[in-house]
């Protein structure tokens, strides 16, 4: 058998049509073959245990320059030196050869035969053997059937590894696409989800169908309860000792690895974003020996896409929330247009406030000029109501004063002051605003609830929303207060109107038991213009006036009846009271004008007793009886019965 014999035409192991028998070696690949050669040649001495036994000698395996590859270790030595006979003819003429070295290896034959490459026949190693009582043509016949057997073994190790790398492509190809296949059917169910609490869900259930080994918990940074328990809420409270919260605040992946041992795990932080930032943290717990089943890679793209599939579902809850809010503030304005009665804004208000925030209490305190301190305009705490604070004092003072608004999670925690309404009702959480009418502060609007951490930064916001409003229809209704009052009031005296008081006196006519009414008239009030002028004459109508106001109730009403005449109306007085009151007022001008002047008064009294009662009625007979006051020497009293004089 010839050397050409190894490299072509051969059968055996290296027989076959498929693709694979195509593979073949390059120059390229020589130094690369010595882990293949040494599997190979252990595969040829055990395939050839039968005919080796049959042998008596030991076998090597050379490189084409001459130089060990592998064999048996007590030819290592000789073949290393590289001037071997045999192999040097193998290396010089590419053909078999045997000869016999008698002074080295003891009369021993030496043969060696080439290995070649079966597409180009390129010479890659040498088989050699080295045999005792062989004669050499024997021995070279031997070696070159050792040889083909050699070369099949290196031939079925070689393609073995191509078998085995295309397994890994193929094992990887088809992890890739379960991988695909999943995130993909994972992506699709996000997309179809518009619900933040779905989306949640969805995230936590695919990360445990993925990974069922891993301890899952889903940290979310957003003001959003979610009604899954693996959902919690991250707090940056001592965060260097949590990686969800340095995951958090990095906003990259993180690995920490814990004790060693039969109890050693890894966590994973994996950030969940998306356009906006970052929301929450992805956070796995899971045994060391589990961990390289992680595909990192997924888990990352599983995070970014439910980050996102949550921002989507965040737009639509916030996008729904502002149409409801507009929705409320629209309805919440238009109700408060149809009144422009001041107390009935409050109370409206009170109710729709505590309805819209779901507030267990609303307190709204407002700006009393007079007694320069904060009084409670409507609470449904009724044991308030109408209770009166120092500016300073208080949650209420404090908003007032600093302008600003305030959202308190826990009162117990955290308290910038004082309040007598959290206290009272035991309320935990609250939000608080100025009342602004026409730009300035006129009062503060008081949000609570016993829940703590209750109320949300969105909360927080549409009170401020509503407030403004609120100052708006307060202002509508403190402008049309003021016109009335303009209206009913006369500009000098600040008396009421004859109008108003005609109407006041027609409406406890048809409610009251009785009353009385007091005409007064200035003395000799012309003559005061003629002698000091009309300003002076101004002045003392006014002095008159306030001593009227003065010297009554607050239930009473006093009113400019013409010129230099005033009337005052005295519900549910008879006529001896009225007497009373006119008398006081009589005495009082009579000292106290400057420069005085004195005044006549005509009384009259109605009560149901009364065939005719009207207003007109009652009217005529005080004039009646002013009329006879001031035929009577003026600065004097007269009823329409008798008459009291002081002179």
């Amino acid at each position: 058998m010839s050397a050409s014999s190894l490299g072509t035409g051969d059968t055996g192991y290296v027989s076959g049509s498929g693709w694979h028998h195509m593979l073949d070696i390059t120059l390229s690949d020589l130094p690369y073959l010595q882990p293949i050669i040494e599997e190979s040649f252990l595969d040829w001495k055990e395939e050839c245990a039968g005919l080796l036994s049959s042998i008596a000698g030991e076998w090597a395996v050379l490189r084409p320059d001459g130089t060990w590859f592998t064999g048996d270790p007590q030819l290592q030595d000789y073949f290393s030196a590289g001037d071997d006979p045999a192999v040097s003819d193998l290396i010089g003429s590419g053909s078999a050869c045997a000869v016999r070295s008698e002074h080295v290896l003891g009369g021993r034959t030496v043969c060696a035969v080439p290995l070649l490459s079966r597409t180009h026949g390129d010479f890659f190693a040498a088989l050699v053997s080295v045999t005792k009582g062989q004669d050499t043509e024997r021995a070279r016949f031997m070696t070159e059937a050792a040889g083909i057997i050699l070369r099949s073994s290196f031939y079925r190790r070689f393609q073995q590894i191509f078998v085995t790398d295309l397994e890994v492509v193929y094992e990887q190809a088809a992890k890739e696409a379960r991988r695909r296949s999943l995130l993909f059917q994972y992506v699709k169910r996000m997309h179809t989800r518009i619900d933040v609490d779905t989306v949640l869900n969805e995230v936590i259930e695919s990360v445990l169908c993925v990974y069922p080994n891993a301890d899952v918990q889903l940290f979310m940074s957003q003001d959003h309860e979610s009604n899954h328990p693996l959902v919690k809420p991250l707090l940056l409270h001592h965060w260097q000792e949590e990686i969800y919260v340095r995951t958090f605040m990095e906003g990259t992946l993180t690995i920490v690895h814990n004790e060693a041992g039969k109890d050693a795990e890894s966590e994973i932080g994996v950030p969940v974003g998306g356009k906006q930032g970052v929301y929450g943290v992805l956070h796995l717990k899971i045994p060391r020996e589990h961990l390289p089943e992680i595909d990192l890679e997924l888990l990352e793209m599983m995070a970014d896409a439910g980050g996102t599939a949550f921002e989507n579902a965040k737009l639509y809850e916030q996008s729904n929330v502002m149409i409801h809010e507009l929705r409320m503030i629209n309805e919440l304005t238009q109700s408060l247009s149809k009144s422009l009665n001041l107390t009935d804004i409050y109370q409206f208000a009170n109710q729709e406030l505590r309805k819209i925030l779901r507030a267990d209490y609303c307190c709204i305190l407002s700006m009393n000029e007079e007694l320069g301190a904060l009084e409670v305009t409507t609470c449904n705490a009724p044991w308030l109501a109408k209770e009166v604070f120092p500016k300073e004092y208080g949650v209420g003072g404090y908003v007032f004063q600093t302008k600003e608004p305030l959202i308190l999670a826990d009162y117990s925690e955290e308290r910038p002051a004082e309040s007598k309404l959290m206290e009272s009702t035991g309320s935990n959480s609250l939000i608080a605003t100025t009342l602004i009418v026409n730009g300035i502060t006129r009062g503060v609007i008081l949000m609570t609830h016993r829940k703590k951490h209750y109320f949300s930064y969105d909360d927080y916001r549409l009170l401020q929303t509503l407030s403004s409003h609120l100052g708006l229809a307060v202002g509508n209704a403190s402008l049309h207060a003021e016109v009335r009052r303009m209206a009913n009031r006369d500009m000098l005296t600040e008396l009421y109107a004859r109008h108003y008081l005609d109407e006041a006196i027609q409406q406890c006519q048809s409610r009251d038991f009785c009353g009385s009414l007091i005409v007064v008239d200035i003395d000799h009030f012309k003559r005061v213009n003629d002698t000091y002028g009309h300003q002076i004459g101004d002045k003392i109508l006014k002095q008159v006036s306030s001593i009227v106001k003065s010297s009554i109730r607050q239930t009473d009403i006093a009113a400019r009846w013409g010129g230099e005449e005033l009337a005052v109306y005295l519900p549910g007085l008879n006529i001896e009271a009225a007497l009373q009151v006119g008398e006081r007022i009589r005495q009082r001008v009579e000292q106290e004008t400057d420069p005085l002047v004195t005044v006549s008064c005509g009384v009259s009294e109605w009560n149901w007793t009364h065939e005719r009662i009207s207003v007109e009625s009652l009217f005529y007979r005080a004039d009646m009886a002013l009329y006879e006051a001031k035929n009577s020497g003026r600065n004097r009293i007269v009823t329409e019965q008798a008459e009291s004089s002081s002179e």
